[in-house]
C-alpha cells in the first residue's frame, strides 16, 4: 500500500510477513485445497481436483494479472470517476473490455460458468468471494480473477496487529499531529454555513479548516450535524445507506498449550505450516443455505477460517504456547433480534470448538482458555460497524464507486462545506486497505493548494 511506504511505517515498527501457506481449505477427508504465495504451487493443488479447473485459474489469473496492474490497482488508490466515463475510458482497451464483460457477472454466476469441480468452486467462492460480497451481486464477477491475479496474499503484522496503530500513531506525532483517545465528539460545529470544528462530549470545541470523519454516514451526518446544517435531500440519501446482511463476524480466540493438530496432516503435512485454514466446507451448495440462515436470522452449520498467528511470530504468546482463532459469519439479528447475541454468544462458542476439535483433535486438551464475540459485541466496540458491518456499507444498491457512500459525496467531498469523509464507507470500501484514507489525503491536499 503506498501509505505504508511514505509514512515508513516499517520504521515505526509496523512490519508483515506472508506466510507461504497462505489458505488452505481443509476438508473432512483429509484432503485440502491449498492457495500458496507461489502460484504453481497453487495450481498443482488444484489439479489434483480438476486439471481442467487448474487450466482455467492459470488462464483467468494470466489475463488478469494486466488488469490489475493497469486498471484495477491504480483505480483503488485514487478517488472514482463517473460510472459513463469510467465505462467509456475501459471500452477504448481489450483489457477493459475483459474487465466491463467479466463484472457483468456475479461472482456465483462467474465460478459456475469457469470451473467444474464442487470443492474448487466453494474455495474460489469463500476465499475470494464471500469475504468481500454478497455472491449473487451482479457487477462483481471480477472479484474472483482479480484476487487471483493480486500479488499481495494474507499478511500478519508481527506483535499484533495493535503494532500498525501503533506505527501510525508515531507516525502522526513524529509529524507534529496530535491524537486524542477516549475523547467523544458531540457535534461537528458549523458557523455560517461553513465547518469550524468539533464539539467534545466535554464541551471543549476543537477549531479546524475543516473535519475529516471515518465514521458511517448516519453517524457524521445524522448524529453529528444539526437537521439545519444538512440539505433535506442529503439526510434522504443517508438514511437510505445500507449494511451488508453476510459481513458480520463471530469470532473464537483460544490460548493453547500447543498449536492444533490436524487429522489432515497425515495426507498433507504442509498443513503444520499453514496460516489462514477453512474448516466446515465441503461443496459450493452451502452457500445457498448460509444465505439462507442469514436471511431468517438464524445460525447455519458452521462454515469458519481462522489462523494461528504465533506459528509465524513466537512474540504473540509465552515460550511454547499459541494462540489462535476462528471467524465464522452470522446473522446480527439472531432470532429478529441482535440483544439474543449475549444469551447465545457463550453457547455458540462452544460449539465452534466442538467443530473445531474434530478437525485438530489435540485441541480438547490443549486449548487452555478461549472467549468469544459476537456481531453485536463488533457494534458495542466499534459504533462505526453499524449491524456489526465490518465492510461498513453494502456495495448492493448502487453504494459502490462514485456512488460511495452515496451520490454527491463519492469524491470524499460532502455538501457541507469543509467536510470530508475518509472512511470504509467511502470508495474502494472496507478491510484494512487504508486506501479510502489515502485517497481522501489526495483530494484534501489538492483543495487546500498542497
Amino acid at each position: 500500500m503506498p501509505w505504508y511506504r511514505e509514512l515508513e511505517l516499517a520504521r515505526h515498527g509496523a512490519r508483515y510477513v506472508e506466510p507461504e501457506l497462505n489458505v488452505a481449505l481443509v476438508l473432512k477427508s483429509g484432503e485440502a485445497l491449498c492457495w500458496w504465495t507461489d502460484f504453481e504451487k497453487t495450481a498443482e493443488s488444484f489439479a489434483a481436483f480438476s486439471a481442467r479447473d487448474a487450466a482455467a485459474l492459470r488462464r483467468w489469473r494470466n489475463d488478469f494479472v494486466p488488469i490489475v496492474e493497469r486498471i484495477l490497482g491504480p483505480e483503488s488508490r485514487r478517488a472514482p470517476v463517473p460510472p459513463q466515463e469510467r465505462a467509456s475510458v475501459l471500452q477504448s482497451t481489450a483489457e477493459g473490455r475483459l474487465l466491463l464483460k467479466t463484472s457483468e457477472l456475479s461472482p456465483l454466476e462467474f465460478v459456475e460458468r469457469e470451473f467444474e469441480h464442487p470443492v474448487v468452486r466453494a474455495g474460489l467462492l469463500f476465499f475470494n468471494g464471500l469475504r468481500e460480497v454478497d455472491l449473487r451481486l451482479r457487477g462483481f464477477g471480477h472479484h474472483i480473477p482479480a484476487l487471483l491475479a493480486s500479488p499481495a496474499k494474507a499478511q500478519l503484522c508481527l506483535g499484533g496487529s495493535e503494532r500498525l496503530a501503533e506505527a501510525l500513531a508515531a507516525a502522526v506525532r513524529e509529524s507534529g499531529g496530535e491524537i486524542r483517545t477516549s475523547c467523544e465528539p458531540k457535534r461537528i460545529v458549523l458557523e455560517r454555513g461553513r465547518i469550524v470544528g468539533v464539539e467534545t462530549a466535554e464541551g471543549e470545541l476543537l477549531r479546524s479548516r475543516f473535519v475529516v470523519s471515518s465514521l458511517n454516514p448516519q453517524q457524521t451526518f445524522l448524529d453529528l450535524l444539526t437537521g439545519s446544517d444538512v440539505p433535506p435531500e442529503v439526510q434522504a440519501k443517508v438514511k437510505k445507506f445500507e449494511y451488508n446482511l453476510l459481513a458480520p463476524l463471530f469470532a473464537l480466540n483460544l490460548v493453547l498449550t500447543q498449536r492444533p493438530e490436524y487429522k489432515a496432516e497425515d495426507k498433507h503435512p504442509e498443513l503444520a505450516r499453514a496460516f489462514m485454514v477453512i474448516l466446515g466446507l465441503e461443496h459450493f451448495e452451502q452457500f445457498h443455505d448460509i444465505v439462507r440462515h442469514h436471511e431468517e436470522g438464524r445460525i447455519p452449520p458452521t462454515v469458519m477460517w481462522g489462523a494461528t498467528p504465533t506459528l509465524f511470530d513466537p512474540s504473540q504468546a509465552p515460550a511454547g504456547a499459541h494462540t489462535a482463532f476462528m471467524w465464522e459469519k452470522l446473522p446480527y439479528r439472531l432470532r429478529g433480534d441482535a440483544r439474543n447475541w449475549d444469551a447465545e454468544r457463550d453457547r455458540h462458542g462452544a460449539q465452534m470448538l466442538k467443530v473445531w476439535t474434530e478437525y485438530a483433535p489435540n485441541l480438547a486438551d490443549a486449548a487452555s482458555g478461549w472467549f468469544a464475540r459476537s456481531p453485536l459485541d463488533t457494534e458495542r466496540s466499534l459504533p462505526n460497524m453499524r449491524e456489526g458491518d465490518l465492510l461498513v456499507g453494502s456495495f448492493a444498491n448502487g453504494q459502490i464507486g462514485y456512488d460511495r457512500p452515496f451520490r454527491g459525496a463519492g469524491q470524499y467531498r460532502t455538501p457541507v462545506e469543509g467536510l470530508y469523509l475518509c472512511g470504509s464507507c467511502c470508495h474502494p470500501g472496507g478491510n484494512v486497505t487504508g486506501l479510502p484514507g489515502y485517497s481522501s489525503a489526495q483530494v484534501i491536499k489538492a483543495d487546500l493548494g498542497l
